[in-house]
């Protein structure tokens, strides 16, 4: 299958825009695709969704487009854990079967099955 014909099996009509489905789920474990950090999903934006000056701070030879989805994942590396926002072409899925240590995965996620995160379901009273 060509590029052009793999795009646009991943479009959908939405109002008078074409928008990419996203690749990746919420509770799925990915990993950076340059820089040394992974985490877990846990929420998705159909198209880039931040600030210009945040877009801008990246390089812009790495710099992605913001027509595609991006990510908000609960992100570690060596030293450290913090809240990513990647977008979809700069993850891979990771596929060391660990799981991942940030300190708020337990209040999003019941737990860890065949290498997806459950999300915790809310609950309103």
């Amino acid at each position: 299958m060509t590029r052009k014909g793999r795009n646009a099996q991943r479009t959908q009509q939405h109002g008078q825009r074409l928008m990419r489905t996203a690749k990746f789920q919420i509770g799925q474990i990915v990993r950076h695709r340059f820089f040394p950090f992974r985490g877990v999903i846990f929420d998705v934006d159909p198209e880039f969704s931040n600030t210009d000056e945040w877009w801008e701070a990246i390089p812009e030879e790495i710099r992605p487009t913001k027509d595609q989805p991006f990510y908000h994942l609960l992100a570690e590396n060596e030293q450290t854990s913090y809240i990513a926002y990647v977008s979809e072409q700069n993850l891979v899925v990771d596929e060391t079967g660990d799981a991942v240590g940030h300190p708020q995965v337990d209040l999003l996620f019941d737990g860890l099955e065949d290498g997806h995160y459950v999300l915790r379901q809310s609950q309103t009273n």
